[in-house]
C-alpha cells in the first residue's frame, strides 16, 4: 500500500508521464519517418546537421543531441551508408571527424519537411501550449544539468 508513502504513487511521479509521452512521441515520429527510410535518431542527427552553418564534429553533434559517441557512431555509420552524410578528417586537426550533409541528405530534408506538422497535429496541444511545454522542458534540462554538475 502506498497510503503511507504517497510520494511513491505512480500518479505522483513526474518521470512516468515524461517517459510515456516520450515513447508515444518517438513512436509517432518513427511511423512518419519510416516513409523516408529514417529512424528517429537518424532524423535528430540530420536536423542538427541541417541547421548548422558549418560541418559539425562528432563531439559537437553529440553535445547538441545529448548523446555519447558510443550511441552516435552507429547512427552516423548508417546515415553515411545510406548516402545522407559524409565523414572526413578535419585538415586543421586530424583527430577530429567532420560531418557534412550530402546532396542526397539535403534532398531528404524536403521529404521530411511536413513531419513536424504531422506530429503537432496529433498532440492535442495548441501552438502556444506546445511552445510553453518546450520552454518548461528546456528549463528542466538546464536545471538537471546544473544539479548534475554540483
Amino acid at each position: 500500500m502506498t497510503t503511507s508513502f504517497p510520494q511513491l504513487g505512480l500518479d505522483a511521479q513526474l518521470c512516468f508521464p515524461l517517459y510515456a509521452a516520450s515513447r508515444a512521441v518517438t513512436r509517432r515520429y518513427s511511423a512518419l519517418l519510416a516513409q523516408a527510410g529514417l529512424t528517429y535518431p537518424q532524423y535528430l542527427c540530420l536536423l542538427a546537421l541541417w541547421e548548422a552553418d558549418d560541418p559539425l564534429t562528432v563531439g559537437e553533434l553529440g553535445a547538441r543531441l545529448r548523446l555519447d559517441s558510443g550511441t552516435l557512431t552507429p547512427v552516423l555509420k548508417r546515415l553515411e551508408a545510406a548516402g545522407h552524410l559524409g565523414r572526413r578528417r578535419d585538415p586543421a586537426d586530424e583527430r577530429r571527424v567532420l560531418l557534412e550533409v550530402t546532396p542526397t541528405g539535403w534532398e531528404l530534408r524536403d521529404r521530411v519537411a511536413d513531419v513536424p506538422g504531422g506530429i503537432a497535429s496529433g498532440m492535442g496541444l495548441s501552438e502556444a501550449e506546445a511552445a510553453q511545454l518546450r520552454a518548461l522542458l528546456d528549463r528542466m534540462l538546464v536545471g538537471l544539468d546544473d544539479s548534475a554538475s554540483d
